[in-house]
């Protein structure tokens, strides 16, 4: 696993020690990227990224490195993300992370222009995940969520939101949503 684009293109991120994390993959995270580059209005310096059942925090770290302002990676388990941050400490100030459950997330003092969410498949959180990122006022009103599912799992979406592009990459489907 390593990041795919930017400042620091190349550099290995460390691969989780335990089978309950399942990273997205570099083709599909690129993927993601240069889909973003297209749907964004906001230049990279200026966006602001959350990262939610982050993992690794390799979505999270690829943001960095392709220049955001700041980066907040959420898990319940921040372990291995905590130790893949360390591998930046030049971006120490940029990144933030946070030991909370996804579908009931803090109250977030600000929003987020981009989130992704990739949470366990076949769980039905993906959904509970979307309505916390709204009820605690995570996502900006003209922010970007892109949710991580299996290709096979439909993901209903609340009525305040619509699906923006759907991309599928091997066994992982991506829901890009926006407010309506």
């Amino acid at each position: 696993m390593r990041i795919i684009g930017g400042l620091y293109r190349g550099k290995k991120l460390l691969s989780p020690s335990t089978t309950d994390i399942r990273p997205t993959a570099d083709k599909a995270r690129e993927s993601v990227f240069n889909i973003l580059y297209s749907k964004l209005d906001k230049q990279w310096q200026e966006l602001t990224v959350a990262d939610i059942f982050c993992g690794t925090g390799a979505f999270g770290l690829e943001a960095v490195s392709r220049g955001v302002k700041q980066v907040t990676l959420v898990d319940i388990n921040t372990n291995t993300a905590a130790k893949n941050v360390a591998l930046f400490p030049q971006e120490k100030n940029k990144i933030s992370l946070i030991k909370a459950n996804a579908i009931n997330l803090p109250f977030s003092a600000k929003q987020f222009d981009v989130i992704f969410t990739d949470a366990p498949y076949h769980q039905n959180l993906s959904e509970k995940t979307l309505v916390s990122i709204i009820e605690k006022k995570w996502l900006s009103p003209d922010g970007i969520c892109i949710v991580e599912t299996a290709h096979d799992e439909e993901l209903p979406i609340p009525k305040n939101m619509e699906i923006i592009d759907i991309r599928q990459y091997g066994i992982a489907k991506f829901h890009f949503i926006t407010f309506k």
